[in-house]
């Protein structure tokens, strides 16, 4: 009787060439962190339209911004759970269902400072679905040696291009429709959700971490075409964390803590630090003396650059295997170009730290979602990242109001530039003082790679 070949499934996904299904799923989860991204920043050029109306102080127009996140908060933390039990596809598409319905609900029924703060806490819910699992589901089949490349290409490039439109429709519809227009067009998601019921697989190390062999090898015979028949026979070897034993006591566990408690750290400040800035900029900016349609266009410009960075940060991470170190002098950049802005009030030192400060913080958030992922065994990868940006999604929510907070009580920018400036330089340290693990972080990378 012949000897059936023995296939290692984490090996197979790590080795992998990219295949038209890799990129076909890249361009799925780009197309749901568009949503994410889009839906993220709207509230940003809302401000403009109803602080007047509204009668609103700047801290309760930071809390426009805010209220979302307060959704996006619950979303994160509750969805790895459910996605590590009950599986990531059910659980995206569950998200995507909520963010377009209550997105559709926004502009129909929030039509108050009160109303619409509550359609945004439950659009955000959805919200806090989308981003995290996106980052794990493509982490989950990315070739090893394209880890970080690949998941900005799948999900960075959406979620920047996402909150770039929002700009875009910022500048350019919102004087003619009003800021209605900005969700009428978000819930667009909503036909796309429908798509992704037909066109969705599940996560390959979800279904083994189930034992389900026959979906595994042929969603495996569609990311390697080339070894079809090989899996058709084949004995599949799995690794796989216990299942049903994920909670968040596992991720402070003495093998976890430290490299938990800083991630945490790093998240909560840079989320402060990225949601500060692009709640406030196009208001800022005008109050600086730009135009109107200047003054949106920080906020695309921020976006577009965030990709750009996040790009050249994981192409760096990737190729020195320095993730940390990577990461640590984005923020530090990050911060200095943002107290750049206190001394000079000149357009060009606008445009270039604005531009700065989203290709530095926003790009290395971009990696830290990726480094997250890698850190973790895929039993508790999808917790791990949830948590992390439930942990950041608290220094998001406090971000915008913070800002408005120093603005009324400073009666200008400079304070809140300063906190931004100086959390992005905290950010950089902390991620910074895991530089003596560095070696022994690596190697547990790699360990999860190939049993993860």
């Amino acid at each position: 009787m012949p000897t059936r070949t023995i296939v290692d499934v984490n090996n197979e996904l790590a080795e992998a060439r990219v295949s038209r299904l890799h990129l076909q799923l890249g361009v799925i989860m780009a197309l749901l962190t568009f949503f994410d991204g889009y839906d993220t920043f709207n509230p940003a050029y809302v401000i403009h339209y109803v602080m007047a109306p509204w009668d609103l102080a700047p801290g309760q127009a930071g809390l426009l911004v805010s209220s979302g996140l307060v959704g996006f908060l619950a979303g994160a933390a509750i969805h790895g759970l459910v996605a590590d039990r009950y599986g990531r596809r059910v659980t995206l598409l569950g998200g995507l269902w909520i963010t377009g319905a209550f997105t559709l609900a926004t502009p129909i029924l929030g039509v108050s400072f009160f109303s619409f703060c509550f359609f945004r806490v439950l659009t955000g819910i959805g919200l806090g679905v989308l981003l995290p699992l996106a980052t794990t589901y493509i982490n989950e089949l990315a070739p090893r040696r394209l880890a970080n490349t690949f998941s900005l290409w799948g999900v960075a490039l959406g979620w920047a291009a996402g909150g770039t439109f929002a700009g875009i429709v910022g500048v350019f519809f919102t004087p003619a429709f009003g800021w209605q227009v900005l969700f009428w067009i978000g819930s667009l998601s909503i036909p796309i959700t429908i798509l992704l019921h037909f066109v969705l697989p599940e996560s390959v190390k979800f279904l083994a971490a189930r034992g389900r062999v026959d979906e595994i090898k042929a969603l495996l015979s569609r990311l390697r075409p080339e070894r079809a028949a090989v899996y058709a026979d084949a004995q599949l070897e799995i690794h796989t964390a216990p299942v049903g034993e994920v909670s968040i006591a596992t991720l402070l566990a003495p093998g976890y803590r430290r490299k938990t408690l800083t991630i945490w750290s790093a998240a909560f400040l840079s989320l402060f630090c990225i949601f500060g800035l692009t709640g406030w900029i196009p208001t800022v900016m005008m109050q600086r003396g730009e135009t109107f349609a200047a003054s949106f266009g920080f906020g695309a410009l921020m976006q577009v650059m965030s990709f750009v960075g996040g790009l050249v940060c994981g192409h760096l991470a990737d190729r020195r295997g320095m993730s940390r170190g990577v990461l640590s002098a984005w923020w530090a950049i990050g911060g200095l170009s943002v107290l750049a802005l206190i001394p000079f009030n000149v357009q060009i030192i606008n445009i270039a730290s604005v531009a700065a400060a989203g290709f530095f913080i926003i790009g290395a958030q971009f990696v830290l979602n990726n480094f997250t992922a890698a850190s973790y065994e895929t039993g508790v990868r999808a917790t791990g990242v949830g948590m992390m940006l439930s942990v950041g999604r608290v220094g998001a929510i406090l971000g915008p109001f913070v800002a408005g907070e120093l603005q009324q009580i400073f009666r200008g920018p400079t304070a809140m530039f300063i906190a931004i400036g100086a959390a992005a330089l905290v950010a950089a340290a902390a991620i910074g003082s895991l530089a003596a693990d560095r070696r022994d972080a690596l190697n547990a990378m790699e360990t999860s790679a190939l049993h993860g």
